[in-house]
């Protein structure tokens, strides 16, 4: 059994409380993979979001990390602005 199996996905607020920076294992969590599949995804550039690596280790900018994952502070549940955009509201009242 793996890191991320054993632990389990990280959740939103884990998300949102992370560092700057992570482990490739803390990301490979946050996408629900396991740690042998994350680094050997890191090793191929094919690693969801980008992974930078320093010397041997492998680190994973939160901010890229949040992106993709379309999660941010301001909306609850990673699907969009949780306030209608300016162009949203100019579609709604052109609707008539």
């Amino acid at each position: 059994m793996t890191t991320a199996t054993l632990r389990g996905p990280l959740t939103r607020s884990e998300l949102l409380a992370l560092p700057a920076a992570v482990d490739v294992e803390t990301a490979a969590r946050a996408f629900g993979i396991g740690r042998t599949t994350a680094y050997a995804l890191a090793r191929t550039d094919q690693f969801p979001c980008k992974v930078l690596r320093a010397g041997k280790a492998y680190r994973v900018i939160t901010e890229d990390l949040l992106r993709v994952l379309h999660i941010a502070p301001e909306n609850s549940d990673g699907a969009g602005p949780s306030r209608p955009t300016p162009s949203d509201e100019n579609a709604l009242t052109n609707q008539h």
